[in-house]
């Protein structure tokens, strides 16, 4: 539960589990009904995360004997999840929102000053491209260089860095790529995780190495067999071979600031998808 939104969700494996999840359905509408809480129709839903098992989507759940309607895309405190966890959906409404920004503010600072045009751009359309980027992280090279491409333009339309590739610019603007900003993002994460900073279990994302007297720092975690592009997507899978690699001699693991600071751009540029030559 978060405010008035509730979700309810279970692993649906039989048709023993389809009943279970009608009969808690019924309890929270009789809940409802007790409380004097009405709970709209209109804005409940059914969705299926994964491709296993599809003939379950045929069931038809009840509310208050009214049919749920079925759907393959939600969008949950400003990120928008679909069914087979892509995020493509949720990529194009995010770059789609910040082009437009980005082509505002050209347009509304008639003086063309680079820096000013850089502070607002940080400031009104980098944040809606870096949300929540450790649950949404493209998982497909197009998705991620379409998430670039907005501040790659950006960069090329402001004053005497037409004629520049991208990498240029950004050295020019002490800049770092979007997708260099959300690798630290996610490590950033990892450690705050790791080390107890926020209130997530650990054992739901990793597992400590039981072994770690091979070479490397000592804070690296197992990285399990992943059967598929959806799980080798997921957050704390795709960030364990950068979180494994860093280097020992010059990661600070002491404080979050110090580690933050230590992790080198030309580290997160060796586990780099996209190129920067545009």
């Amino acid at each position: 539960m978060y405010a008035d939104d509730l979700k309810l969700y279970t692993v649906i494996e039989t048709k023993a589990d389809v009943s279970r999840l009608q009969n808690e359905i019924n309890a929270i509408y009789c809940w409802s009904k007790l409380w004097q809480m009405e709970i709209s129709i209109s804005k409940t839903f059914v969705m299926t995360v994964g491709g296993r098992l599809l003939s379950f989507r045929d069931y038809n759940y009840l509310l208050n004997c009214s049919n749920l309607s079925w759907v393959t895309s939600t969008r949950d405190l400003g990120v928008t999840f679909d069914s087979d966890l892509s995020f493509t959906q949720h990529v194009n409404t995010i770059v789609s929102t910040a082009s437009i920004r980005a082509n505002l503010l050209h347009r509304c600072f008639v003086s063309g000053d680079r820096n000013l045009l850089l502070k607002a751009f940080i400031v009104f359309v980098r944040p809606v491209l870096e949300y929540c980027s450790s649950v949404w992280s493209p998982r497909f090279l197009r998705d991620a260089e379409a998430v670039e491409s907005v501040q790659r333009h950006f960069t090329k339309r402001l004053h005497g860095l037409g004629d520049k590739d991208y990498n240029t610019r950004l050295e020019i603007l002490k800049l770092e790529s979007l997708e260099l900003r959300r690798l630290r993002a996610d490590l950033v994460f990892t450690y705050k995780i790791y080390f107890g900073l926020i209130d997530v279990d650990f054992s739901d994302f990793y597992i400590k190495l039981s072994n770690n007297n091979t070479r490397g720092h000592p804070y690296r975690l197992f990285t399990p067999q992943s059967h598929n592009d959806t799980r080798r997507g997921f957050f704390s899978v795709r960030v364990l071979n950068a979180w494994n690699g860093l280097p020992e001699s010059t990661t600070d693991f002491s404080t979050l600031s110090r580690f933050r600071r230590s992790i080198s751009t030309d580290y997160l540029v060796k586990h780099s998808r996209i190129g920067l030559a545009h």
